[in-house]
């Protein structure tokens, strides 16, 4: 049975609060939101990204999940969770997440932790492609979902994951997370976790 929590996003234009949904999964209706909409709306980005001559580097590094794909593969495994966030009665985000890792933070070395494998916000809600977010507040609400997680399991907040290049700012300097740079063995991409102490500041903060 899906739990359902009641948290609140920003309204990108009049910045006051709406209701939305916390899902403890993703879901057909979710998978179907990326198909319908998320695809479409990103298929525009990419097309005007294209006319203006902007190089594919700089396009948005997630451009190519394939979010079926990807709840596929850990379906009915219970440590890969999935999250999601609806409003308006359309998913606005979605998260995967994984729960055989260990800390690697010096302090918290070999402890275990929550890892967020996927975390992606609707095309309509992300700063770098829309001039004004229809929604804020997408994907803090995630990891504070993965950090209450991480809680549940014991892990005192723990959590880590694996950052886009695009993503790094948001990891490092909005969620304070630990920056324990590039990791070889993963596609070169920089690895942050965010400690016990770090997890309980940040949900005070949220």
């Amino acid at each position: 049975m899906t739990e359902i929590s009641t948290i609140y996003l920003l309204d990108g234009v009049s910045g006051q609060g709406v209701e939305a949904e916390l899902r403890d999964a993703i879901e057909e209706a979710q998978l179907g939101d990326w198909q319908t909409q998320w695809q479409p709306a990103l298929i525009k980005v990419l097309q005007e990204l294209r006319r203006k001559g902007v190089p594919m580097a700089q396009w948005p590094q997630s451009w190519h999940w394939d979010w079926r794909e990807k709840t596929a593969r850990v379906q009915g495994f219970l440590a890969f969770p999935g999250f999601c966030i609806v409003c308006g009665g359309v998913t606005q985000g979605l998260m995967l997440l994984d729960l055989r890792k260990v800390a690697r933070e010096p302090s918290q070395t070999g402890k275990p932790l929550v890892y967020v494998d996927y975390l992606e916000v609707a095309p309509w809600n992300r700063p770098d492609l829309e001039q004004r977010p229809q929604l804020k507040g997408v994907g803090m609400a995630l990891l504070t979902a993965a950090i209450a997680l991480s809680e549940q399991e014991g892990y005192r907040g723990r959590i880590g994951l694996h950052s886009l290049p695009q993503s790094e700012a948001f990891y490092r300097d909005r969620c304070r997370m630990s920056d324990l740079g590039p990791d070889g063995a993963y596609q070169n991409l920089r690895y942050f976790e965010m400690t016990a102490e770090r997890a309980r500041s940040f949900l005070g903060e949220e």
